[in-house]
């Protein structure tokens, strides 16, 4: 693709797509992973929606992540896309029966984080490095959360307290 942009002293404004940075990082970078074009189910693929859904409901009961469920699901089973086996996100699926995760995965993930840096804390009192991560990690934390409440996923009265943090990864 072309990319045009055009100098006006200070920035470039460029025309086909906007570079989003890292919140806490230089980093601007686009490479991604591209799905293909056709959303028809492959010729190949032997499974069928309700087995899809049945061993997605399985995993999760197991306490299986909805991104973990559709690893074991791509590597496994060879269901390449879920959503267009069955027409909808594994989330959604999970939602449906009652067995999504209280915490969303990506806030789970940075708390899981923000504990782990906390205890090499407890170890390393005097590593400035991590304690400089903590704050960040803490603050992609509480953005997130904000988020999560606004769009009402998240209890309003939600708090993320370090004392408590520890339990809800437990």
């Amino acid at each position: 693709a072309v990319v045009s942009t055009q100098s006006t002293g200070t920035f470039d404004i460029c025309s086909s797509f906007a570079n989003m940075g890292r919140m806490h990082s230089g980093g601007k970078g686009i490479s991604a992973s591209a799905l293909p074009y056709r959303r028809s189910v492959p010729s190949w693929q032997k499974m069928t929606a309700e087995e899809v859904k049945d061993e997605i409901y399985k995993l999760a009961r197991k306490g299986f992540s909805p991104s973990r469920i559709g690893v074991v699901l791509r590597d496994s089973f060879g269901v390449a896309q879920v959503r267009w086996l069955t027409g909808n996100k594994i989330l959604r699926i999970l939602k449906s029966k009652g067995l999504a995760p209280a915490v969303p995965e990506d806030l789970y993930q940075l708390v899981k984080k923000a504990v782990s840096i906390r205890k090499h804390m407890g170890r390393n009192r005097k590593d400035k490095d991590s304690k400089f991560r903590l704050i960040l990690t803490e603050s992609r934390i509480h953005r997130l959360a904000r988020y999560y409440k606004t769009t009402r996923v998240l209890p309003p009265n939600w708090k993320n307290a370090s004392a408590t943090a520890s339990t809800l990864i437990a």
